[in-house]
Formats: structure tokens, sequence, C-alpha cells
């Protein structure tokens, strides 16, 4: 079984939790039409203060409902925008007019959704934008930015100091970590090899930015964004699937995928490619398989919501892990080889494999390398047995499956598939 090497956050829990929710929310929930639309369409920073701080005011917005559909889709844990790329800030910030204080809102929203995530159980965790459009000191660049097709670029920058913008982005760091105590710090990003124009360590001090971090907060989890090579603990690929267990330089490391329920992270109205139930089913299972987390993001409305298609996939997610929840926390990638169309995951603990099937077989299915080493086998949805054979006896009787090993388990599953988003098989080993 692959182990990763101890982190210098604290990531026990993390790695036994399995399962997160991402929440984009900021002023581009109102625009409806993606969270880089400011970018996108080149607003300028007054105009998009005009159009959408001075309307902020979502009215709906109840953060004991948010932490009631994660916690009833088996979350864990969450992880927020206090800051996303367009700066504009969710808690009432010392450093900044641009805070939801200042909006029709007229209130800190990040206070109330810290403490009821917190009641229902669920570890906090804030996604911190390195970047900031609104900010008169970060530098603009071609790449990143409202303003990046302007040819007046190159003057705006002669009064923009990046180190003045990068204690901006050290003391509101600080006031996230001694006012609010998060679990995790999920900071968001770096790009350095883009040239002369590029922003990575030197742009935001990211050693001095860790070294505070470490400080205030020694066991916090930090992921891998601020272009340092060795002071992260999660890898976080994005929008992707890994095709096995995340490894750099050749060893296994703690991981976690972040992807959405549809393409967009913010709230966007009319983007129509979500994705189902059992996409996303499969999805945690299979970033369990591989010794990793997922962390799914919901982006809320304008008014505060999550709209009706989010809470849909929620509820679906959490009426399968209601049954099945067993398979995913506490597992990680089986030291077995998984049968065709299927998954495992494994408590080394309990000394439990799971079988996850997304294909229904016909009446039976092999599992290479398991002969006798079961002592018992279920569904995991309702706890009936699972008839079992070794493939000796197996071919004793009927001549046996091409192709199936022969230290093979046989199981006999019912013809009928459950009514279930993905079956699971629960294994006892001896």
């Amino acid at each position: 079984m692959l182990t990763p090497a101890p982190t210098t956050g604290d990531t026990s829990w993390f790695v036994r939790d399995r399962f997160g929710l991402f929440i984009h929310w900021g002023l581009y929930a109102l625009g409806a039409r993606h969270e880089w639309l400011q970018h996108r369409e080149s607003i300028p920073s007054e105009a998009y203060r005009r159009t959408y701080f001075d309307h902020f005011d979502p009215d709906l917005y109840d953060p004991t409902l948010w932490a009631e559909a994660a916690a009833g889709a088996g979350m864990k844990y969450f992880v927020v925008t206090t800051k996303h790329h367009e700066g504009f800030c969710l808690w009432d910030s010392a450093l900044t007019d641009y805070k939801a204080p200042n909006t029709p809102a007229g209130r800190d929203l990040l206070r109330p959704m810290v403490d009821a995530f917190s009641a229902e159980g669920l570890r906090t965790g804030f996604y911190h934008s390195l970047i900031d459009w609104h900010h008169p000191q970060y530098r603009i660049d071609p790449f990143i930015g409202p303003y990046r097709e302007s040819p007046d670029r190159a003057k705006m920058n002669e009064t923009r100091d990046q180190a003045t913008y990068a204690e901006y982005l050290h003391g509101q760091v600080r006031e996230l970590l001694t006012q609010y105590e998060p679990d995790v710090l999920w900071f968001d990003f770096s790009f350095a090899g883009r040239g002369e124009e590029g922003k990575g360590r030197e742009a935001w001090k990211s050693e001095a930015l860790i070294q505070m971090i470490r400080e205030l907060r020694p066991g916090i989890i930090l992921n891998d964004r601020l272009d340092l090579p060795d002071a992260w603990d999660v890898k976080t690929p994005e929008q992707f699937q890994p095709r096995g267990w995340v490894h750099i330089d050749g060893k296994p490391v703690v991981w976690e995928a972040c992807q959405t329920l549809s393409g967009s992270w913010g709230y966007h109205r009319d983007e129509a490619t979500w994705r189902s139930t059992e996409n996303l089913v499969q999805t945690l299972i299979d970033c369990v398989s591989k010794g990793g987390n997922l962390l799914l993001n919901v982006g809320p409305t304008g008014r505060g919501e999550f709209d009706a298609r989010a809470l849909d996939r929620l509820q679906g997610i959490g009426a399968w892990m209601r049954r099945h929840s067993r398979s995913i926390y506490g597992c990680t990638q089986a030291p077995f080889p998984a049968p065709a169309d299927g998954r495992y995951t494994w408590n080394p603990e309990t000394k439990r494999l799971y079988l996850h099937l997304f294909a229904w077989p016909y009446k039976h299915v092999y599992l290479p390398g398991l002969a006798g080493q079961v002592e018992y086998a279920q569904l995991l949805h309702d706890a009936s047995e699972v008839a079992m054979k070794g493939i000796e006896a197996w071919q004793a009787g009927y001549g046996g499956p091409d192709g199936a090993g022969e230290n093979a388990l046989a199981l006999t599953l019912p013809q009928v598939r459950p009514d279930e988003v993905v079956p699971v098989v629960e294994l006892f080993l001896k």
C-alpha cells in the first residue's frame, strides 16, 4: 500500500475525511456568467464596482442551509473564496473598503458561514487569491487582469508597487488566520513561467508568507500554488482526473482533485454542461481509489442561495453516501488490482475492501488474487450476502472463466442490478 511522506501541516484528518465542498462566491455571482467575467470582458475596476459592488445584496443568504446541504452530501470540510481574483472580500477586512460590509449586504458574510459549517461538524478552509484585479498597487500584466490589452498598461504600472501589494496580501492572510483559525489555506495562483511579467514567489513574497502562516497556525494544510517547490502539503489537480495516485519526484503525495458541477466555478445562470449524480459519485470513488480527495464546487447565486441544480446533485450524492460512506471515509488505494469496470477502495484499519461496480456484470465478477483471503462478502447498501467461491472450485463445477487467474475469487451477484447510483460490494478480509 502506498503511503505519502509526513507533511508539515496536519493532513491526518484530511486523508480520512476525503470529501469537501468548494464555494466560489463573490460579486461575479451577479454577472452570472463566469467568475472571470471582469478579465474576459476587460471591465475596468471602477465600472465593475458600479455595476456589481453597488448592487450586491444577498438577501436570501442563510449559511445554515449551505452547511446542512454540505453535511447532507457527506462532505467533511469546506473551502470558500474569501477573496477571488476580482479583489472583493467576504469578511470585514481592516485593510480595504472593497468588502461585503460596504455593499448593500452591509455585513461580514464569512463569520456566519464559518460558524454554520462548524456547527455541522465541517472543518474550515479558505481559498485566497494571490491575484487582485482591484488593488491599486497590483502590477497589471498581460496574462491576468481587466487591463491586460490596454496600451496604457506600462504607464499605469509606473505608479504601482508590487511589494506594497504583497504587504497587503500578507496582512489579509494574517487577519484570516487570527480571526477565524482555518484548517486549510488554498492559494490561487502563480504564473512565474510566463515571461518577464509573470508572477511567482517574488511577487507574493512567498517565503515570508509561509513563515508567517506556519508561526500562526503550525498544523494548517497548505496547497501548492505559491511557486515554492517544497512548502506545500497537498497537490491540487484542477478540473481533470489523475490516472493514478499523484507522484512528485517519483514519490506518492497527499492530493486533492478540485472540480465543478458544471463548466464554471462561480454561478453561471446559462451554463448547461451539468454533470450527473452518477458521474460525480464515480469521480469521488475514483479519487479515493487512487489515494486522493475530492473538493467539489458550488457557485451560490447573487441572492445567496445554492440553485436547484446544485442542490439536486448534492442531495443525490448524499443519498448514495448515506449507505456507502464507509467505502469512502478512512479509505485509500487498495493493494489489489480491481476488475474491469470497477474501483476498489481499502480501509487498512478495518481490513475491508470495497468493490464499486461502475458497470453491472452478468451474474458473476472475478477478483484477481483474492481466493482464500475473504471471509465474507455483502452488498453494502442493504448488507445482503454475496455468494463467493474460489476459481478452483468454480473450474471443477463449470469449466471456469477465461483469464480470471488461478487465485481469483468469483462473486455471484443478483441478476437484477440494485437501484443504487453505484452498487458496492463490501469484502471482509481474513
